[in-house]
């Protein structure tokens, strides 16, 4: 019985170290490596597993690699794994510029991949640059007619520009400023109509990938549409403004003639008032003079007739200018 249970135990640890041996060291994957060349050790391969790097991730790029005539070592790649980067990626970009003559280093694919940038994309388009369209962009001629322009970007990546150069929005938002630049600067429209090729030679010419991690390549003129007369539009507002200060400023002046239009009403009443306050007085005065024989009979009746003429004068002149004629008595 204690024979059997000692077999038994050294049976199952037996069982347990193969298990461990075959998840510390991927057979499959340590055998392709020995048959392409790149050979990969037992030991590394079980460090690998110790530091929590995936085997698969670090040995078939490098299969890839040695296949490819690059002699990418174990110890690049999973330090790279390590920080962070795409082994694989890295691994493809160098087999790519090794094959279209582009010299790419390693300790640079890897820079350019923990940057953020997508190295493979990068070479590929160092091979096949990439056309980009812009947004339409607006711009005004100097003769107010506005211009809606589309262009095509032709680019090249940088590879010594990857890491720490702009990128494609900063592209788009240099040539969208060349355009309405050239445009703006433009007499006329038209001659921006016949000749559009003037917007990509000005903006070109201004240098506008410095900076960036791309090389222009060249800037195409797609589509020029007519726009709104911007220059009639802004007449039209002045003129409208125009127009309502005017207004502004006679309903002022109105204001001002009604009021003092009224203020010469209070004065005007406020003379008839003092005027018929001394009429009042009239006849005291006329009384006390006939009193004080100051005054005479006849001057009086003299003076009530000269009234009575006038009032009669009067009353003719009014029905003259309303049409009428007299009434006799």
């Amino acid at each position: 019985m204690g024979s059997t249970g000692f077999l038994i135990a050294v049976g199952g640890a037996g069982l347990l170290v193969v298990f461990l041996f075959f998840y510390f060291v991927p057979i499959g994957l340590y055998i392709a490596a020995r048959l392409t060349g790149a050979g990969v050790g037992i030991g590394q391969l079980i460090a690998m597993r110790l530091r929590r790097v995936r085997p698969t991730s670090v040995v078939n790029p490098r299969i890839s690699a040695v296949k490819a005539g690059l002699d990418l070592s174990v110890d690049q790649l999973e330090s790279h794994y390590l920080a962070g980067g795409n082994v694989e990626r890295v691994a493809f970009a160098l087999i790519s510029a090794q094959k279209a003559g582009i010299n790419l280093t390693f300790e640079r694919a890897a820079a350019i991949d923990l940057a953020g940038r997508d190295v493979l994309e990068a070479v590929k388009m160092s091979v096949n640059p990439k056309v980009i369209n812009t947004p339409k962009v607006s711009a005004v001629a100097a003769d107010g007619i506005q211009l809606i322009a589309v262009s095509r970007i032709t680019l090249r990546a940088n590879i010594d520009r990857l890491v720490g150069g702009a990128g494609e929005e900063t592209i788009l938002a240099r040539v969208g400023e060349g355009i309405v630049t050239t445009i703006g600067s433009s007499e006329s429209h038209k001659a921006v109509l016949e000749n559009p090729d003037i917007i990509s030679r000005k903006v070109i010419d201004k240098g506008l990938d410095a900076g960036t991690a791309f090389e222009i390549l060249s800037i195409d003129i797609a589509d020029v549409d007519v726009g709104s007369n911007i220059g009639a539009k802004l007449q039209i507002d002045q003129a409208e403004a125009d127009k309502n200060i005017a207004q502004a400023q006679a309903e002022s002046r109105r204001a001002m003639a009604v009021a003092q239009e009224q203020e010469m009403k209070a004065r005007y009443q406020e003379a008839r008032a003092k005027v018929a306050e001394a009429e009042a007085e009239v006849p005291l005065a006329i009384a006390e003079a006939l009193r004080n024989g100051n005054f005479g009979y006849m001057d009086y009746l003299q003076m009530r007739n000269l009234e009575a003429d006038t009032d009669m004068r009067h009353h003719i002149s009014e029905l003259s200018e309303k049409g009428g004629t007299p009434e006799t008595t």
